[in-house]
């Protein structure tokens, strides 16, 4: 990645310390997990580690076995079953144990996500995946520009990134606003009357800028403010 992209790309742990929400929460799969060790594994064997890495993993296996071995004669009566078959009857229940326990801290945090979820966090986390796709997008031409097709090369590339920047700083102040809203909802709703001025001084700056990319996500961060309003007047109907 050349030197003007490093930096721009919103992170994952970035949108979520914006957001201070799990929008990216996975859930982990061990068997995932153990596909990928095992492709390392058989990397580095077929290199010149192989040696290595078949020795390491047999004494790991062996010390385990051992270990295992030495907790249940001292432990636990005397089983009919072999302690190589329980070894592994144990390692599996102990996956299943893990996976259980991963699962449900993934449950439990996409419950607490789709309970704080707004329309406007929707849109924004949806302009902060095209943001990042563009910036993918332009790396991946200048790969292609390195490996010698020059007629690919992106014209007046510093406004193309001064533009990035100038999104990033409107993301990054769309999503603080839409937190701080949602953060602070209840109270907006009953103090309705705070806040009018700000309403105000939002709709001016949409007016001035309207006609701009640089003020499209400032107009989100309004829309956020009267959604709130909006909001508001619906409860106050009701009641």
């Amino acid at each position: 990645m050349r030197d003007d992209l490093v930096g721009l790309e919103i992170s994952h742990q970035q949108l979520e310390e914006l957001t201070n929400l799990p929008v990216h929460n996975e859930l982990i799969l061990i068997t995932k997990s153990l596909k990928k060790l095992g492709k390392y594994l058989i990397e580095k064997m077929r290199g010149t580690e192989g040696a290595t890495v078949v020795f390491i993993g047999c004494c790991t296996f062996v010390f385990a076995y051992l270990l295992f071995d030495i907790f249940l004669k001292i432990f636990i009566i005397k089983i009919p079953i072999p302690s190589g078959i329980l070894l592994i009857l144990f390692s599996v229940w102990m996956g299943g144990f893990i996976q259980t326990i991963l699962y449900m801290i993934w449950k439990v945090k996409n419950n607490f996500l789709k309970s704080n979820m707004t329309n406007s966090l929707r849109i924004l986390l949806n302009d902060v995946k095209r943001y990042n796709d563009v910036i993918n997008a332009i790396n991946i031409n200048d790969q292609i520009e390195e490996a010698g097709n020059l007629e690919v090369g992106i014209k007046q590339r510093k406004k193309v990134i001064a533009a990035l920047n100038l999104t990033k700083s409107d993301l990054i102040r769309a999503l603080k606003t839409e937190r701080i809203l949602r953060e602070n909802k209840n109270f907006i709703l009953s103090n309705s009357e705070l806040f009018a001025n700000n309403l105000a001084t939002l709709t001016s700056m949409q007016v001035t800028e309207q006609a701009t990319e640089h003020g499209r996500l400032l107009n989100e961060a309004l829309q956020i403010a009267l959604d709130v309003q909006h909001e508001m007047s619906r409860l106050h109907s009701q009641g």
